[in-house]
């Protein structure tokens, strides 16, 4: 056993990494509330979507037959028109042979611009009862609505029966479809519709209430009396029968403009419109109907209209405007009287297309911009939503693809390295170098060098201790005096890092292979033995052994388990066969030594060496292989806090070793080969798909509380189903226990999630430019002997 002098490094003084660690944990903070603040908004845009789609807050709950007993009889038996006037009720009719078409549940992409375009080629104006969350999706079709002189109605927000809501859900309703229609139109507007509504004497004891208090509000309620069940779709002839009023009477004529496949309605309207005007019925919105009753109610009263002033009609003391008051207090607007602008003609014809119509106000202030921002955050919801939907697909069928591709290669990885006849040429009995890179690990290093000195293969051990401020060096002086081993120097350094302290140990070693292990891990007898193996092929530079967790007992322990089994092993089991294993574990791999000097040593470019390495030796035209007999037992991160900073780094690390190996993507050979084949599989498996794999289960959670729980439930099922069975696959492989396999539900639920956020962490981290330094992990060393390992 000898000591040599410390070699030159950075030197780096405990207060001052106390120092920098704060730092580095001040700038962390704000990147993990920015990936808190991601999730959370694209949360949130899931949701409005769903609420626009009536999948969040949605209530399909239609209330029929019930008593009208406190409706008043003059309601009851009333016109289509019911406004509150002073607090009391009041009913009006279309004039007669006069039609007031009305549409409701749109607007529509489909349906409403080709109604549209028939309502301009029979110059007849139309009323469009609308749902809020259709505005707020296609607030273009709106506007085009307005500005061809069309006139606009509330059909509630989310198209809910309101007789079953809350005062507060009803003001919901309300509030968002005028914010909806001033971003889209800028107007606001006094008519409404309620859903599933049809004729006044429909009203009954649960909807009475809301009628009135709407009309308090200064809404006028507008129903049907003449319905042409264009949603049953009975067939053109049909639809124009039913639409027809009887004996001249004026109506308030129902079709849709949205709401299902609509072409009956659209291929009956033209006909229906030229059949009424040759029997002499002229067309007109809601707002001209109340007009011309209002005007004939005068005239038979003796009474003479004067002109309208400040937005009041003639023969009112307040604006008659579709109503009265403004729904919520808004004030009339300037040019709103209906008297200008585009006031109905004579014979109740639109006397102009863009006109604003009477019931409309313009929408000013905050409650314009509060519907602007409604309109714009509906835009992002319906290009996120979708978007983000089809790429979860495509990512799903990836993994899905992944995940076959994995067992069929691993299969044929184990079948190939298992026969017989397999071998990788004259068996390699020459000694190795085995370096040790230790940092304060008192309480690991007598075991690691016990596991060693069980070694089947000659070896010779070489510990560098990187500046340890414990008893490291002497508790390994120690323990090879008591192992009674001659084959271990311990070399002493400054602190300078890992990759540092294993490029001192590749310098001082006197044989041709190295192996590398971590200070923390134990080999079993043959491990070192089985590792150098494959060096009996020439082309391998390179050896990745299976690294095993130790300390599995635990709940932590045991979902790194299955990671390290499922996932590592059965990819290193497909890279190999690829050619383009992107990682030698630094718990246990083996090098040619010329070949780890001939790239330049282990770099400090990155906080993945061992990443960054491996790669080197692509590039430097060597072949890197996986063997899965030679074993070594790690000890895992024992605490969240640990295993969050571990993985931090290993993602950050990876990101850095791909970013400065990005231009083997155009290289040619081997350095090609991974570029063009490894490189692309590690981006796409292990940071874009796991950075959107959360959003699978927000929808998964979405779908589960909102659409269809038992849907959702036995999908997540089944994914679930295939992970056990590619799990099974690789314990099988890796003959481990499958009882370890229980916790894999959980795992899904809990670790998976944290491995996400990580990820999703170090993402920003790099994106961001931020640097991230090496966080030593505490160790316990409960891993003890290979032997004792269960």
């Amino acid at each position: 056993m000898a000591t040599t002098t410390p070699s030159r490094g950075r030197r780096r003084a405990p207060s001052r990494m106390t120092r920098a660690a704060g730092k580095a944990a001040a700038l962390q903070k704000p990147r993990v509330i920015l990936a808190l603040l991601l999730l959370l908004a694209l949360t949130s845009v899931m949701l409005l979507d769903g609420y626009l789609r009536a999948e969040v807050g949605g209530d399909e709950r239609v209330r029929s037959n019930a008593s009208s007993s406190k409706v008043p009889d003059k309601v009851l038996d009333g016109g289509p028109i019911l406004s509150f006037r002073g607090g009391e009720a009041q009913s009006q009719s279309v004039p007669e042979k006069t039609i007031a078409l009305t549409f409701d549940d749109g607007p529509n992409p489909t349906w409403t611009p080709q109604i549209l375009k028939i309502l301009e080629e029979n110059d007849v104006p139309g009323t469009f009862f609308v749902v809020g969350s259709m505005v707020s999706r296609y607030p273009s079709i709106v506007k085009d609505l307005v500005n061809q002189g069309n006139e606009i109605g509330i059909h509630t927000f989310t198209h809910v029966d309101l007789s079953y809501q809350s005062d507060d859900r009803i003001a919901r309703e309300m509030d968002q479809t005028q914010l909806a229609l001033a971003g889209a139109a800028g107007i606001t507007t006094t008519l409404f519709r309620a859903p599933y509504s049809s004729e006044a004497d429909a009203i009954d004891n649960y909807s009475w209430p809301v009628y009135k208090k709407l009309g308090e509000e200064g809404y006028t309620s507008v129903f049907v009396d003449t319905d042409s069940d264009d949603w049953k779709r009975p067939g053109v002839s049909k639809i124009i029968k039913w639409a027809t009023p009887s004996k001249n009477k004026g109506a308030s004529v129902l079709f849709h403009d949205a709401g299902g496949e609509r072409s009956q309605t659209v291929k009956a309207l033209g006909t229906y419109i030229k059949k009424m005007k040759a029997k002499g019925y002229t067309f007109t919105t809601i707002s001209g109907a109340i007009r011309q009753t209002e005007s004939a109610n005068q005239q038979a009263n003796g009474q003479t209209g004067q002109t309208a002033q400040n937005g009041q009609q003639p023969g009112s003391e307040q604006s008659e405007q579709a109503g009265g008051q403004v729904p919520g207090g808004q004030q009339g607007q300037q040019g709103q009287q209906p008297g200008q602008n585009g006031q109905l003609g004579q014979s109740g014809q639109a006397g102009g297309v863009n006109s604003l119509q009477a019931a409309h106000r313009t929408a000013t202030g905050t409650t314009l911009y509060e519907g602007k921002a409604l309109v714009a955050a509906v835009a992002v919801a319906e290009w996120t939503v979708p978007g983000l939907a089809t790429g979860l697909a495509v990512v799903g069928v990836a993994v899905m693809g992944r995940f076959g591709m994995m067992l069929i290669l691993a299969r044929r990885h184990y079948r190939q390295r298992n026969k017989r006849r397999f071998s990788w040429g004259p068996t390699v009995t020459q000694p190795v170098s085995v370096i040790v890179p230790a940092y304060n690990e008192k309480e690991c290093i007598a075991n690691t060098l016990e596991s060693l000195a069980k070694s089947t293969h000659p070896i010779e051990i070489i510990v560098v201790d990187d500046g340890s401020t414990d008893d490291t060096s002497q508790i390994a002086r120690d323990a090879a005096r008591s192992f009674g081993m001659t084959n271990v120097r311990v070399i002493r350094q400054e602190n300078a890092g890992k990759p540092a302290a294993l490029n001192n140990g590749v310098r001082s070693a006197s044989y041709d292979i190295v192996v590398m292990m971590d200070g923390d891990t134990v080999f079993e007898p043959d491990a070192v033995h089985q590792l150098v193996q494959p060096f009996a092929d020439p082309e391998v530079g390179a050896v990745a052994g299976n690294a095993k967790v130790g300390n599995r007992n635990t709940i932590i322990g045991a979902w790194q388990h299955i990671e390290y089994v499922m996932g590592f092993n059965l990819d290193r089991r497909m890279y190999d066969l690829l050619r383009c294993m992107p990682t030698i574990p630094g718990a246990i791999g083996a090098f040619r030594r010329d070949a780890v000097l001939e790239v330049g040593g282990m770099s400090e470019d990155t906080l993945a060496e061992d990443t960054d390495i491996t790669i080197a030796m692509h590039r430097g035209g060597w072949r890197v292989v996986y063997q899965e007999h030679a074993r070594a037992w790690t000890e895992a991160p024992a605490s969240l806090k640990q295993l969050w900073s571990q993985r931090y780094r290993w993602s950050y690390g990876t990101m850095q070793a791909l970013w400065k190996h990005r231009k083997s993507l155009t290289d040619k050979g081997p350095s090609g080969r991974f570029g063009r084949v490894g490189m692309p599989l590690v981006v796409i498996f292990q940071i874009i798909t796991p950075v959107f794999a959360p959003l699978i289960d927000v929808f998964t959670a979405y779908s589960m509380i909102f659409i269809d729980f038992k849907a959702a439930l036995l999908a997540w099922l089944a994914v679930l189903g295939i992970q056990l069975v590619c799990a099974a696959y690789a314990f099988r492989l890796d003959r481990e226990k499958y009882r370890y396999l229980l916790m894999m539900p959980l795992q899904q639920l809990a670790y998976r999630q944290m491995m996400y956020l990580v990820l999703i962490h170090s993402c920003i981290t790099a994106l961001t430019g931020g640097r991230l330094r090496w966080q030593k992990l505490k160790r316990t060393g409960e891993v003890g002997t290979p032997a004792g390992v269960s």
